[in-house]
């Protein structure tokens, strides 16, 4: 299968033998820069196949398939060929360490080292407990492996996750999908609701005058003196039309509830 990322075709890449890579390791350590960006295509392979290890991230692959080779690229220039190991054994942890460290620190909000730190060794615990049996390690078998308090443990954690859209999908598809807002009930939305339908039919049912000056005093902000000249009486005329409007909407809504 062809595979594509950032332009690069796993069909178009070259290919060494063992012995042309060793051979090509050492011109490479030995001066010849030039080699350099074929070997590093050679071995693009290997960034590919660290990539697919991380089929949930959020990140696209096109940008940790260039993490991965900056991985690649640190793996070159350390590289010993004095020791008996293999390039690709060599390169590989560092190629996926740089990728999970991008993964890490990609998260929207600026997170303290030190509490990255305590996250990651949460997650490493976590995966320890579970390997030795325990099932679903909860956060107080977590805290208590680290020595540290719980709450310590849930903070970074949360620190280093993803916000979720208040928009995305919670389950269904398509048309009967219902997204994480819907789930999220105001416990003030259906009396607010009730009162504003109330206050308007309230408002509608005042006489004409004061209707009027409810509208203009509450609704476009005039001043008595303002609706009194706009209204052609006295600003004493407007104040009892004021009153009497707001004790007609006091029943309203006492009779309401």
């Amino acid at each position: 299968m062809v595979r594509k990322v950032t332009g690069v075709k796993t069909e178009e890449l070259p290919v060494l033998t063992k012995s042309e890579s060793e051979q090509m390791l050492r011109m490479i350590k030995s001066g010849h820069k030039e080699l350099r960006e074929k070997f590093l295509l050679a071995n693009a392979r290997l960034v590919l196949s660290a990539v697919q290890r991380f089929r949930d991230a959020k990140q696209s692959p096109d940008e940790l398939f260039q993490v991965g080779m900056i991985g690649l690229m640190k793996s070159l220039d350390n590289f010993d060929c004095s020791l008996d190991v293999r390039f690709s054994t060599y390169a590989i942890p560092m190629i996926l360490g740089e990728i999970r460290r991008f993964i890490r620190e990609s998260t929207a909000f600026k997170v303290g080292r030190n509490v990255r730190d305590v996250a990651y060794r949460a997650v490493k615990a976590r995966e320890s407990l579970e390997a030795r049996g325990i099932h679903e390690a909860n956060l107080n078998e977590i805290a208590a492996e680290l020595d540290i308090p719980v709450a310590e443990v849930v903070g970074a954690l949360d620190a280093i996750s993803e916000p979720q859209s208040l928009y995305q999908e919670a389950f269904g598809d398509g048309e009967d999908s219902t997204e994480l807002v819907d789930l999220i009930k105001d416990p003030r939305a259906e009396t607010d609701y009730a009162e504003r339908i109330m206050l308007r039919d309230g408002v509608e049912a005042l006489p004409e005058r004061e209707k009027q000056v409810v509208v203009m005093r509450y609704y476009k902000g005039a001043t008595q003196t303002e609706i009194a000249r706009t209204l052609k009486m006295s600003q004493a005329q407007v104040s009892r039309l004021e009153k009497s409007a707001v004790n007609r909407l006091k029943e309203c809504f006492e009779v309401g509830f």
